[in-house]
């Protein structure tokens, strides 16, 4: 039986819809509008956002304006506001603008690092060297993200081996901040309990987080299956938008309301005010021009009595 005591106190929440999420809507946002939205995020108190990525904006027109973004959000003290890089000219570019955290992304598979990057796994980590050394001198940590950790929609299944031996290689050059992806929504939570374990086993000195999609509408779950197997760490997105240009089927991401709620409603801390995170998604919604899938934005964040007696809804 679950009980309080195996739960956490607190788990820390990332959001990444400023960045992951709005990089696969068809309508690129105005810097003045994405600038908005981390405030608001900011406001509702997320402790860690990801404002950014520094690619250049023939292929990601999303994400043009990333230095003027970085320029004009009111950072509040507390809050980390990451960018993420593609490679050493994205690095250059992003420390200019004065991150507190640069982020780098490699996949766990080769055919999708070719598709997504056009380079090889190694040819990643070899980018990854120099990008350590310059944040280093302007005392940046660096973190990563392991997309297709689970599952590749071209090599299918990922071996847990595989994963572990490409985050010590990360480890190695002093990242030790690493999330896993779910980058097509396909693990289950026996799959992810079984990853996180098997990183506390034998790669103790990394510090895991997790990042689900919710194709298959196992991201909640799977967020509990992380944080019983003792994850505290996880990345999510308001409203539940995102994917990702270059794996074919990817859904959005866990809502960053979906899992606040459930995580309050369990007496699990996040330091995030729900109903001012709401406020973020309706800024959201109107600014992208559609309706987001999160639940919890749809049901609302509060059980309302009805005053409706003797109703039986199956």
């Amino acid at each position: 039986m679950l009980e309080r005591a195996d739960l956490p106190e607190r788990v820390e929440i990332k959001d990444v819809s400023p960045r992951d999420g709005l990089q696969f809507e068809p309508k690129p946002l105005s810097v003045s509008d994405r600038v908005h939205l981390v405030d608001l995020l900011t406001a509702a108190g997320v402790p860690h956002i990801e404002v950014t990525s520094f690619v250049s904006p023939k292929w990601l027109p999303q994400m043009a304006g990333a230095n003027e973004v970085m320029a004009r959000i009111e950072r509040k003290p507390g809050v980390t506001y990451t960018a993420l890089v593609p490679n050493p000219k994205g690095a250059e570019l992003a420390l200019a603008a004065k991150p507190d955290e640069l982020m780098v992304f490699v996949s766990a598979s080769e055919t999708h690092n070719y598709k997504n990057v056009h380079c090889s796994i190694s040819e990643s980590l070899g980018g990854f060297h120099r990008i350590c050394d310059m944040a280093r001198g302007e005392a940046v940590p660096v973190t990563a993200v392991i997309v297709t950790a689970f599952a590749c929609p071209y090599e299918g299944r990922v071996p847990v081996h595989s994963v572990l031996d490409l985050s010590v290689r990360l480890e190695s050059m002093g990242i030790a901040d690493i999330t896993l992806g779910d980058t097509v929504g396909a693990a289950n939570p026996l799959q992810v309990a079984e990853m996180v374990h098997a990183f506390r086993l034998n790669a103790p000195m990394i510090r895991v987080g997790l990042h689900f999609h919710d194709n298959r509408g196992t991201a909640l779950a799977n967020l509990l299956a992380g944080i019983m197997a003792g994850c505290v760490r996880f990345e999510t997105a308001l409203g539940g938008i995102g994917g990702s240009p270059f794996s074919p089927g990817a859904g959005g991401n866990l809502a960053t309301e979906d899992a606040v709620y459930c995580l309050q409603e369990m007496g699990i801390k996040t330091g995030i005010d729900l109903e001012r995170l709401m406020d973020a998604t309706r800024f959201l919604e109107s600014a992208i021009g559609h309706s987001v899938p999160s639940r919890v934005y749809q049901a609302g964040g509060r059980m309302v009595p009805t005053g409706v007696e003797g109703v039986i809804d199956g």
